[in-house]
Order: structure tokens, then sequence, then C-alpha cells
């Protein structure tokens, strides 16, 4: 994990030393020697992350290795801002008797610095040789130890004490799965059971293998603990066992694969391949099994959607949570080993433990085997109630007693496989609040600020940041919540058990601290413990942390998470520069600003700025003195705001996103921007020749306004990096398109509003071969008909809002790759037409008049027999239709 934090130093020092050499001169020296020093350190770091374990030896000196890092990090950062400073003070003097002077301060400074860099190498060095000494010891280690050969790994036994008396819940998906294992196949039918740590995968596994229709169905069922380290050896051995009594541990592997094959050959067999960590363990077993016999089944379970997704044609089935119901009647088996016998004094409060404990199992036992030792006959019934009452205040909590670290030891299996350049980014989890929704935009820019992402060949950071958000939803690590038509990630949020271990993993670590204040007035912990933190957490009394007037020079990141928007008095306001001189991000979304902070503007070294001003007017000048600034976001009830910023000195700006119109001025110089890829809002008038050439790569532009004047200029046409655009129209009467297309011709995602457009003008929008997304709202196209006549070849999302449509026209040979259509708010739509029917997996309507309704659900019928023809295999694969609310019966 120390990579991450090594990585990100190498390129502060690299942008020092390509940047920055009027604050540095006469310190470049001493930063190229940190130079080196650093790249060999990543070395070794590299090195060591291929290895199959670390060890504990090694992971302590990462840890020292990261603090070390910070350290320095600071020193370096503290001499940019002193050095700026400098210079903003010599610039703003114009005297030439004061020259010779602040020649001699800048000398003086450049000769501070270098000698300070001198002692920073002096920190890094014997790291780096600690780390190195302890990789060869490893490398020994390792050596002496593989003369063994493979076989001789040690096999990571699971808990194999399976709950066969205590099993609750998933009637249903037992239902589903007992009927997929008596269906008739031609070839090897393999079902995949997913799910994230605690969830119940085995024992709902156990309870079918161990049902009596499935022994009376399958004389031979194998079970086999795959577990974390695969042994191909010991599991071809489990199987063998099923079919002779010889000892054939003394064969080697592939006569075992070849007694494996011809036992299983002709033979009706379930086997269960229990815990399955990931795909190669997959395709090294399904090498064994006899594809081409219809007789045999296997269940695979897996914490992990892409081994579900390798193994099973049917595509993985994603274990749900239990319900209100079933956790209480489970939280009932722990504690009375029965369901219906609970005092009824204990009853309501129970309940509400259970459903507190958010439908995983593994909570329920736990805080069960808690209850258990609170509940006893021979106590007063209202003091056992007392202490219920205060587990299901906080359920969680009550989990970290447990002396068994039940969940600890569950949710550790999967941290400790994940890549070193994951965990950084999975335990940061933990800052958010319990059941949080958070945005994945947000999520993604907060990693890459925070210095999580490294830049990886051919792909941008955002590129790498969305994969690895994928890749901890596809561990079932995160939840998944929102999704978007194309189906990706919205919003995501974490489990409460998972929350608690990334919240006690970055104690451990000192990754980022929470800030609350109790009642009492008390804060925990104690603000002077802070100091040692480099991330700071708030989601309670903010004034009263700041009113102490404390200075924290480790803190990096400010973030406030605040349910509501909260107020603060102006001098704690302007205090928080001064508290925290070296932040980098700064998320205070949920803070109301009456104006723009100006004082933020003097910490140089943001990257991720969020704020909150109610009716902002004016973004300052001064904004551009933010030379590390990646990401800024401005929530504002404004409908226009002026930016006096100049965008085009701004390296390093990535993402500017406001819903407020921005008017830009047009006299600021400069030829910044190419890394910009995110423009949101920019009134029409500021979209201009030098907006196209200097924010030529920019994928995601929003233009709210008068935009008469921006189909005239032919703007959009010069942005060819342009994937998604929003356009809102905001003067009344109606415009057109032009004839011939003038969108970019990488554009994949087009919103409308309010554009009073005609029906005829989307033969416009039809020339636009790559448009994957069209969203049509309030009002976006007038007049009663619409007959398409144009082919959207690669059109995947239609959406209709508010519509005074009536007749629409079209096939499925109009929309040959349309699976997912959206129409609301449409009450004078006669119908929907059928013909649509073909490609569509998904239908949403809402406030649609009768016979509109009843057109969709003709669709749904059509969809029925469509697929009544066809074999169905894989999991929740069929049509869908949501009828909302609105519409009339």
């Amino acid at each position: 994990m120390a990579e991450a934090a090594v990585t990100f130093l190498l390129e502060t020092v690299t942008e020092i030393l390509k940047y920055y050499a009027d604050l540095i001169a006469g310190a470049e020296g001493e930063l190229q020697e940190l130079q080196k020093e650093l790249e060999l350190l990543k070395a070794c770091l590299k090195e060591a992350a291929e290895m199959p374990e670390k060890g504990p030896h090694f992971r302590v000196i990462e840890k020292q290795m990261r603090e070390i890092i910070y350290d320095v990090e600071d020193t370096l950062d503290i001499c940019l801002t002193d050095a700026s400073a400098s210079a903003s003070a010599a610039a703003a003097k114009s005297k030439k008797k004061l020259f010779g002077r602040r020649k001699a301060q800048a000398a003086l400074s450049a000769i501070s610095m270098a000698e300070k860099v001198k002692s920073l190498r002096g920190m890094v060095k014997p790291i780096y040789e600690k780390a190195t000494m302890e990789l060869e010891n490893m490398k020994n280690r390792r050596g002496s130890s593989s003369g063994a050969g493979e076989e001789s790994r040690t096999i990571v036994k699971k808990d194999l004490t399976i709950r066969q008396d205590k099993v609750v819940g998933f009637e249903d998906e037992e239902a589903k799965i007992v009927g997929f294992l008596t269906e008739q196949r031609k070839e090897l039918d393999v079902i995949s059971i997913i799910g994230m740590p605690g969830l119940g995968k085995t024992t709902l596994t156990w309870k079918i293998y161990d049902s009596d229709a499935i022994q009376r169905a399958y004389r031979i069922r194998i079970w086999v603990n795959v577990s974390q380290k695969f042994n191909k050896k010991e599991l071809l051995l489990n199987i063998l066992k099923e079919f002779t009594g010889e000892d054939m541990s003394n064969k080697g592997n592939f006569e075992l694969e070849q007694a494996v094959r011809k036992c299983l050959k002709d033979e009706k067999f379930l086997i269960v391949l229990d815990d399955v960590w990931n795909v190669e363990d997959w395709k090294t077993i399904k090498k064994v099994l006899p594809m081409i016999n219809g007789l045999g089944k296997v269940i695979i379970t897996s914490r992990f959607v892409e081994v579900g997704t390798s193994a099973s044609i049917r595509g993985p089935y994603k274990l749900r949570f239990l319900t209100k119901d079933e956790s209480w009647k489970l939280l009932q088996l722990e504690v009375f080993e029965d369901v219906g016998i609970c005092p009824p004094e204990l009853v309501a409060v129970g309940e509400q433990v259970a459903h507190n404990c958010d439908g995983l199992p593994l909570t329920i036992v736990v805080i069960g085997g808690i209850l258990v030792a609170q509940f006893s006959r021979q106590r007063p019934i209202g003091v056992t109630k007392n202490e219920w009452i205060k587990v299901s205040e906080n359920v969680i909590q009550f989990a970290k007693t447990d002396k068994k670290n039940h969940i600890s030891n569950v949710v550790g299996l999967s941290y400790d496989i994940l890549p070193d350049e994951l965990k950084e980014c999975f335990i940061y989890m933990g800052v958010f609040p319990e059941d949080h929704e958070i945005p994945a935009w947000t999520l993604t820019r907060l990693w890459i600020a925070e210095g999580f992402i490294q830049q990886k060949e051919g792909q941008s950071l955002e590129e790498t940041a969305e994969e690895y958000l994928n890749d901890l939803i596809n561990r079932n690590l995160l939840m998944v919540g929102r999704i978007n038509p194309m189906g990706e990630n919205k919003t995501c949020s974490v489990h409460d058990v998972i929350h608690l271990f990334c919240i006690t993993k970055a104690a451990e670590q000192n990754l980022f601290q929470e800030i609350k204040t109790l009642s009492q007035g008390v804060s925990l912990p104690p603000i002077p413990a802070t100091e040692k933190y480099h991330r700071l957490c708030f989601s309670s009394d903010l004034s009263k942390f700041l009113s102490e007037g404390k200075v924290y020079p480790s803190v990096r990141s400010f973030l406030s998470f605040y349910k509501d928007l909260v107020e603060l008095k102006p001098e704690y306001i302007t205090s928080i520069p001064d508290a925290f001189k070296l932040l980098r991000v700064l998320n205070s979304n949920s803070i109301r600003f009456h104006q723009f902070p100006l004082t933020v503007t003097e910490l140089c070294h943001l990257r991720y700025v969020t704020l909150y001003v109610h009716n902002l007017t004016v973004i300052p000048e001064s904004i551009s003195k933010l030379w590390n600034l990646q990401t800024l976001l401005v929530e504002t009830n404004s409908n226009t705001v002026a930016m006096n910023g100049n965008l085009w000195s701004m390296v390093r700006l990535r993402h500017l996103k406001t819903k407020a119109a921005m008017v830009l001025d047009q006299e600021q110089k400069g030829n910044a921007g190419e890394n910009i890829q995110t423009l949101s809002t920019l009134s029409p008038e500021s979209c201009t020749e030098i907006v196209a050439k200097n924010a030529r790569n920019v994928k995601e532009l929003r233009v709210r306004g008068n935009l008469d004047t921006l189909f005239d200029a032919r703007f959009l046409e010069k942005l060819l990096s342009l994937e998604k655009l929003k356009l809102v129209h905001e003067k009344s009467g109606k415009i057109s398109l032009p004839k011939t297309s003038f969108f970019p011709r990488n554009l994949k995602r087009l919103t409308l509003r309010k554009t009073s457009l005609q029906w005829s003008d989307m033969s416009t929008l039809a020339k636009i071969e790559k448009l994957e997304v069209l969203k049509l709202k309030q009002g976006a196209f007038v007049g009663i008909q619409w007959t398409v006549r144009d082919v959207f070849p690669s059109l995947q999302f239609l959406l209709i809002d508010d519509a005074d449509l009536v007749i629409w026209e079209a096939s499925a040979k109009h929309f040959p790759s349309l699976t997912c259509l959206s129409i609301k708010k449409c009450q004078k739509l006669k119908e929907i037409p059928l013909e649509l029917a073909k490609n569509l997996q998904r239908l949403d309507i809402d406030f649609l008049r009768k016979s509109a309704t009843a057109s969709a659900r003709a669709i749904q019928e059509r969809k029925k027999k469509d697929q009544e023809h066809e074999q169905k295999v894989r999991w929740g694969v069929g049509f869908q239709l949501s009828v909302g609310s609105g519409c009339e019966a």
C-alpha cells in the first residue's frame, strides 16, 4: 500500500522540477537525487507486490515507509507554500530599492529548501535499505521452501462447520436452483452463486446439497472446499474418494486427472465447489470435468462476480439479503434456539435489532451471540430489555466486541488478497457515513485527488479509477446503487459490516479519522490526537472543532458529510485555511457559504474542491492561483455566474462543474486547458473559438441559456473528443437544428431540455452514428405526430419525458439497437409502437393514458411469447416492464 504514496510523491517531485523552477532555484540538485531514490524505492515495492506473500515484517516496514513519505510530502509542500507566498509578496512590491533585498531572500530560501531536501533524503535512504534487505530475506525464504513443490503449499482451511439446524430464508432461491438441478441438459450444467462475505452462500448450498430430494436424485454427491489457496491435487483426491477406497496420494496430477475424467464420464453426479477465489482456479478445475456429460451438475460459490460469470452460461446468481422477517427468525434461533418463544417484552426490541443487522446473516449470528450472553431467565426482564435497546441503537459497534472476530476474519480474507493499489481505495470507503449513497463520479475523483490512482499506459486516471470501482463491486465489497441506462454505476454504498472493517483498518494505518462531538461537548478522538492524521471526516459539530483555533499541519483532506446543510460563522470559515495549510481535498458542499470563500484560494495545494454557495454571482479571479486544482464543483441556486478565474492558466484542471451557466471572461489568455474533461455548465455566449481550441479534449459539456447562438456558431462540431452533451434552452420560442449534422462525430450521449424542436429535426440527430443515449426532456420536441423515417443505428436508450406527442409511428428497423425505452409524462400519447418490442429488454412508463399503458402491456405479452420459443438460460434475463403510479389503469 506504500507504493501509491511513493508514486504520488515521485510525481510531485517530478512536477516541481518541471513546472516550478523559479521557486526552487538552487535546490534542483537535491530534488533530482531525491527523485532517483524514490524511483528505487518504488521499484523495490513493485517487486515486493509481485511476491505471493509479503509477510508481517515487510508490512511493518511499509507502514513506517508511508509515514516517512507523508513527512517528506509535508516538508516539500511547506517549502513550496512559503516560496510561493514570498514570490507573491515580492511581485506585489515594485520599488526598485527592494529588488536586492528580494533577491537575497530568494537565495536564502533556495538554500533553506536544498538543506531540507538533503535532510529528507536522509530519511528515505535508511527505509529503502531496510525494505531491500527484507525483500531479499523473503526471496531466500521462498527459495528454501520451493523445493517441496507446488503441492506442498499451505492449504487455508475454512471453517467447515456448516449450520444445518439454523438455516433461514432463501426458499425462493432454493426452489430455483433445485429446479435447475433437476433439468435435463445435453452438456454439463454449472450453476454459480455469488455474494458478499457472510451472506450465506455456503449455508444455502449445503441446504440444497443435503436435502432429501437432491439425495434421491444424485447417488454421487461430492463437496469440495476449494478455498483461497487452491490445491489441485487435493481437489482431485477429494473427488476420487467417492469412487475408490484406494490411497492415490502417491500418484501424480496427470494420473489423477485421467482417473477423475474416467469416473465422471458417464455418471450422474453433483459436485459442489465451495469458495472459488479466482477464474484461473475455475479454469484448472474445468479441464478435468466431463463437459459433454449432460447428467452432471456443478454448483460453485464465490465472492467474485468474475468467477461466477466465467463458470456458468446462466450468469452468476447474486444472493440477496435476508428480509426483515427472515432476519428476526434467524435471530430468535440464535438466541432462543427456536421461533416464537421470545418473551413478549423483548419482541419489539428484538425485531429492531434484527432489522438493524441489514439482512446479513453473519451480523445476525454475531449479534445473536451477544444477546445470548445478556439474556438470562434469572435476570429481571426489564434489565435485559434495556441492554437489548442499547444493542439495537448501535448494532455494528456491539459487533466489534465479538471476541472471536468473526466479521474481521471473514471480510479480512477478501481484503488480504486485494492488489495493493486497491487496498487504500477500499479502506477509504470508511470516510463516508454509514448508509451513505456515494456518487461514483465523486468517489473516483476523490481517489484521484488523494493520490490513490496511478497512471496506467493507455488509460486516463478516470478510466483507471472506474476500473478499480468495478473491481471492488465485482468482489462484492461494495454494493451497487443506481445504474444508468448503459449499465454503468451511478452510485454505490458500503454495507455496515464492510464499513466497520474499513474504519478498523483505517485506525490501524492512520489513514483517516472521523471527528465526533458528543452531547457533552467532548470531541472524539481528543482533538490534539488528530494532528497525526492526514484526513479528517466531519459529520457533527464542526464549529466546536474549529473554535479550538488549533493548527493541523499534516491534515491533507477535510471531508464534511452532514445530512443537511449547515451554517458556519464567518470567523470559522476564514479559520479553515489557517488551520489546514496543506489541504489537498476540501469536500465542503454540506456547508452553506453566502459568498465564495476567498481564503480557500490561498490553499495552493488543493486538488479537489466542492462548495455550496447559495447565491453565487462570481467565481473570483484568485481561483487561478490554485495551480494544483483538478476538480472544482460549486453548487448554487443561481442561474448564471461570472467565471473571473483564468481557466487557461490552470494546467491541471480536469473537471469544472456547476449547474449555473458560467460566463467566461473573454479577455483571459493562456494555453492551458488540454486536460479539461468536464465543462458544466457554460453559457452559450461563452462557447467560443478559444474554448474549442484550449479545451479540445473535453468529454462532457453542458450548455444552458439561449441556444440560438450556439446552433449558429458551429461550435460543437469542433469538439472532436466530446462524448456527453446536455443542452438546456432558456428562451421562449422555437429553435431549429441545421439540416446537416453539426454534432461532434464521437458523441455518444445527448440530453435536450426545453428546446421545442420539431419532430422533423430528429433526422439531424439520426446522423450522429455513435449516439447511444438520447434523453428528450421538458418539451425538447413538440408536435402531435412523430413518424420515424430515419435509422438510429447505435441508439440503446431513449427517454421521452414531458411531450405533447399523440401519434408515434416506428418499428424495430428504425431502432436496431434499442434495448431500453422510457416514456413519462406523455399523457396525450395514444400508444407505444408494438413493433419496437423486438429488441427491447426494459420499458419504463409513467403518467400515460389508459391506451398507452395497454400498449405497454401488449409489448410485455409479445416479449413473453417470443421468449417461450427460446431456451432461457441466464438468471434475471427477460423483458422488464415498470409501470409508474401515474399511469391510467
